[in-house]
Order: structure tokens, then sequence, then C-alpha cells
């Protein structure tokens, strides 16, 4: 069973629903920020545990059991009645990606977009990013060994670009770039395109 943290706005116009990587779990910096920014924009954020993360597993599953998982709490983030933006980071956005259509997603947000294995171009998982068929929002680091932005292929979607980030958009000490202003670049873009959404 999954587990949901609630950080809910006041007057909630959206639900961002936002699943974790396959290395790492809800205490992901840049998905502890929007929880903490973006209810004041009226978007009320759920943080989704999938099942083996709250089990104590180490490894995440095969792609169609994070799948399942996703769908089987989509109804507790319907319930409050708003529009739900399926969201996550890494792997999470993967599962976010295939299947937003199905659960009738509002929107998707990518965090770190896993476009291929680090190294491995040619296994690109692009066909997920731009199979998502509604309006989706990259938020990727500049140096992002899983897929800078300029290796992404043109297609329906947004990207925003965190200079010098990495996979977990942590910056270089010598960069022009603090941590905390990166995770300002990301919370400042996905309250104005959640906003431009509802």
């Amino acid at each position: 069973m999954a587990r949901v943290t609630w950080h809910r706005a006041r007057t909630a116009r959206l639900v961002l629903a936002l699943g974790h990587g396959a290395g790492g779990g809800v205490e992901a910096g840049d998905l502890q920020a929007l929880a903490r920014v973006l209810p004041a924009h009226g978007v009320s954020v759920a943080l989704v545990e999938q099942p083996w993360r709250v089990a104590g597993k180490k490894v995440a599953p095969a792609p169609k059991t994070l799948d399942l998982g996703w769908r089987g709490v989509w109804p507790v983030l319907e319930r409050p009645g708003r529009p739900v933006i399926a969201g996550g980071r890494s792997a999470g956005a993967r599962v976010a990606c295939r299947t937003a259509a199905g659960l009738g997603a509002a929107a998707v947000l990518a965090l770190s977009f896993p476009l291929h294995p680090p190294g491995r171009p040619e296994k690109s998982r692009a066909d997920e990013l731009l199979g998502a068929g509604v309006p989706t929002l990259v938020v990727q680091g500049g140096n992002d060994p899983f897929g800078r932005p300029e290796e992404f292929p043109p297609g329906p979607y947004g990207m925003v670009e965190v200079p010098h980030g990495d996979h977990g958009f942590a910056v270089p000490k010598r960069a022009d770039i603090t941590r905390e202003r990166a995770l300002e670049v990301i919370t400042d873009a996905v309250a104005e395109w959640a906003v431009s959404l509802g």
C-alpha cells in the first residue's frame, strides 16, 4: 500500500501528486521544496511513497509494478475533487508519463526525467515522455547524466533547465548558482506553470 503525505492549500485549485525516484524517497529536496511552496499558490501537494518503499525494500520493482502502485493510489488523490497533476522525479516521472492519459491526469510534471541510462543515449525513453498525452513540463538539470536538456527531442512539452544541476539538482560549489537558488528555479517555474493550468 502506498503512503500519501498531504501539504494542503487553504483554497486548492489543483492537486499535484509527486512520486519519488528508484533510489530515494519523498524526502528528496525538490519534492520537499515543492510541498513547502506550492500550497501558497493554490496547489495542494500529495507526496506519494510507493508501496515498495513503505515496505522497507531497497530496490524498486519493475515498471509495470510501479505503475500498478501509482494507479492504486489515484482514487485517494482525486478525492478532494480537484484536477490532479501527475508528477514525480526520475522513475516517478516515468510512471507519471506512462499512466497520465489512462488515469485522466490534468497534466504531467516530470522532474529529472531519465531520458536514458548514464552513458547510454541509444537507450532512449523519449517515447514515454512524448506519449504522456497531456500538458507536460520537464524540469531538468543542465548536467544530468540521465539526459541534459539539449538531448531531449522536440515535442509537446515545456522544458525548464536548472543550470549546472545534476540528477538530484545538486550544483557544484564552483557554479554561479547555489543549491537554494536551484530549488527556487524549480519552485518558481512549477508554480507559474501550475497556475497557468488552473
